[in-house]
C-alpha cells in the first residue's frame, strides 16, 4: 500500500497497460481491419468485443470526471443528468437500425444520398470536431492526474500529455480499428477490477450511506437545482448527441444487425451503471464535506487514502487511452473512406492519426479545464440532427437542403452561444443566470427553430409537388 502512494506506481502503471496494448495490438493488418474492424480473415467483431468495446470507449476519462465533479456540486441530480447521456446507446441504436434498414451504410452515406455532399460536410466538419474533443479533453484528463501526482515539477502536466499520446499512437497506428477493438477488451476488464474494487471499499465505509446518496444536494449554492436543470438539457440532447459521435457509429456498422443490437443494450447498462457508481465518488465527498480541490484528485486521497485513490486514478487512465485510441481510429476512417481526403491506405491512415494527435496536443494548451463545456458544445452543435432524423425516420419525410441547413447554421450559433455563455450579447439573449440555465435555452431556441424549418421545408415541398402535378 506504500508503494501505491508513490508517483511511481501511476506510471509503471500506464506503462504496463500501454506494454500489453502494443503487444495485443495485429502485427499485420487489412484495409478492412485497419478501418472497419473486421479480423484478417475478415470477420465481424463478436458481442462481447463489441459490447466491451463501446462501453469502455463512452465512460472515458473525461465522462468520469464530468460525473464525478457534477455530483460533487449537485448531488444526485448531477449524476442523473451525465447517466441521461448514456439514453444515447438506445437512441443510436434506433438511429443505427433506421440506416440499415434503408441500405446505408454509414451517416454519411443516408446525408449524402439524400443532402448531397453539402450535408454530409457539413456533418463532418461537427464530427471532425467532436473527434478533436475527445483527444485533448482525455488529454487533459492525463495531465491534471500527472501534476498533480508530481506537484513540484511544473512539466509533468505537458510531459505526461506527450508521453501519452505518444503511447496511444503507438499501438493505435499499428493496427488501427481493429487494435482499438482488441485492446477495448483488456482494458474494459481491467478498469472493471480496479473500479468495483474502488467502488467496494466505499460502499463499505461506515460514512457511507445509500439513503444519504439519495437525498443529496451537492455543495453549489443553489442545490441540485442546476443538475436537474442538466438532466432536461441532457434529455432534449440525447436523440441527436450519438449521431455526432462517429466512435458509436463506426461500430453500429460492422457487425450484423442482432449483434449490434445486443451490443448497443448491453453496453448501455454497463456503462450506465459504471458511470452513476462513478458519479457516487464525488457525492460521497460533497457529504462528508471535504473540500473540492485540483478536479476532486486531492479530495479522494484524503478521504480514501493512497489505495483506492490508487485504483480511482487507474481508472481514469485507462478511460483515457482506450477513448483516444478510438479516436483516432475514427478518425482515420473519417478522413479516407468518408471525406476522401487521401487515398484509402493504411498509410494514409496511419498520417490521418498522427495529425489529429498533433491537434489534439496543440489544443492542451487552451486554458479552459471545464471538463463539460466540451460536452455541453459538441452536444448543441450536433442538435440539427434531430428535427432532420425524426422528420425521416417517424413522419416519413425528407426535409429539404435549404431546411437542413438552416437547423445545421442554428446549431453551430447555439454551441457558439454557449462556449461565450458570458459574452453580453449571450447574456441579452438568454439571461444572465446560471450557464447552465443558459444552455436550456439555448437548446430550447435550436430545437424550436430546428423543427420550424422543417416544417416549412417539407409543407413547401408539397405544396410544389402538387402544383407540379396541376401543371
Amino acid at each position: 500500500m506504500d508503494f501505491l502512494a508513490q508517483p511511481v506506481a501511476l506510471v509503471l502503471f500506464v506503462l504496463g497497460i500501454s506494454l500489453i496494448s502494443i503487444l495485443l495490438s495485429p502485427r499485420t493488418v487489412s484495409l478492412d481491419s485497419f478501418l472497419r474492424g473486421t479480423s484478417n480473415s475478415g470477420h465481424p467483431p463478436t458481442t462481447l468485443m463489441l459490447t466491451l468495446s463501446q462501453t469502455t470507449t463512452w465512460i472515458f476519462a473525461r465522462s468520469l470526471m464530468n460525473a464525478a465533479i457534477l455530483g460533487y456540486f449537485y448531488g444526485l441530480a448531477g449524476a442523473l443528468a451525465y447517466t441521461c447521456y448514456y439514453l444515447s446507446f438506445l437512441t443510436g441504436l434506433y438511429v443505427v437500425e433506421q440506416l440499415r434498414q434503408q441500405g446505408a451504410r454509414s451517416v454519411q452515406q443516408w446525408l449524402t444520398d439524400h443532402f448531397g455532399r453539402v450535408g454530409c460536410h457539413a456533418y463532418n466538419v461537427v464530427i471532425g470536431l467532436r473527434l478533436l474533443s475527445e483527444v485533448f479533453a482525455n488529454l487533459i484528463v492525463v495531465g491534471l492526474i500527472f501534476s498533480y501526482a508530481f506537484p513540484a515539477h511544473t512539466w509533468s502536466y505537458h510531459a505526461s500529455i506527450l508521453s501519452i499520446a505518444l503511447l496511444a499512437l503507438i499501438y493505435s497506428s499499428a493496427g488501427g480499428l481493429r487494435a482499438s477493438l482488441r485492446t477495448d477488451v483488456m482494458q474494459m476488464v481491467i478498469f472493471l477490477l480496479v473500479f468495483i474494487t474502488a467502488l467496494a471499499v466505499m460502499l463499505l465505509s461506515e460514512q457511507f450511506s445509500f439513503a444519504d446518496i439519495l437525498v443529496a444536494q451537492g455543495v453549489h449554492e443553489q442545490g441540485s437545482r442546476p443538475g436537474w436543470i442538466l438532466v432536461m438539457v441532457a434529455l432534449l440532447q440525447v436523440f441527436s448527441y450519438p449521431v455526432h459521435d462517429p466512435i458509436m457509429m463506426d461500430r453500429g456498422f460492422i457487425a450484423d444487425r442482432a449483434t449490434t443490437r445486443k451490443s448497443f443494450i448491453y453496453a448501455f447498462v454497463l456503462s450506465s451503471v459504471c458511470i452513476l457508481g462513478f458519479a457516487m465518488f464525488g457525492i460521497q465527498a460533497a457529504i462528508i464535506g471535504a473540500s473540492y480541490e485540483h478536479q476532486l484528485l486531492a479530495t479522494w486521497q484524503g478521504m480514501f487514502g493512497a489505495g483506492v485513490y490508487f485504483l480511482l486514478a487507474a481508472a481514469l487512465l485507462i478511460s483515457a487511452l482506450s477513448t483516444i485510441d478510438s479516436a483516432l481510429a475514427s478518425t482515420a476512417r473519417l478522413v479516407t473512406d468518408e471525406l476522401k481526403w487521401l487515398a484509402r491506405t493504411v498509410l494514409n491512415g496511419r498520417i490521418t492519426m498522427l495529425v489529429f494527435m498533433l491537434l489534439g496536443c496543440l489544443l492542451t494548451l487552451w486554458d479552459n479545464k471545464t471538463l463539460f463545456d466540451a460536452v455541453a458544445v459538441s452536444g448543441t452543435a450536433s442538435m440539427f440532427l434531430t428535427p432532420v432524423l425524426i422528420c425521416a425516420f417517424v413522419f416519413k419525410r425528407v426535409v429539404p437542403v435549404w431546411s437542413f441547413m438552416l437547423a445545421y447554421a442554428t446549431s453551430l450559433l447555439g454551441a457558439l452561444a454557449y462556449l461565450f455563455h458570458a459574452s453580453p450579447w449571450v447574456q441579452w439573449l438568454f439571461g444572465a443566470g446560471h450557464k447552465y440555465d443558459q444552455l436550456l435555452s439555448i437548446c430550447c431556441v435550436v430545437l424550436l427553430v430546428g423543427f420550424s424549418v422543417s416544417l416549412l421545408g417539407i409543407l413547401s415541398a408539397h405544396k410544389a409537388a402538387i402544383q407540379a402535378k396541376k401543371t
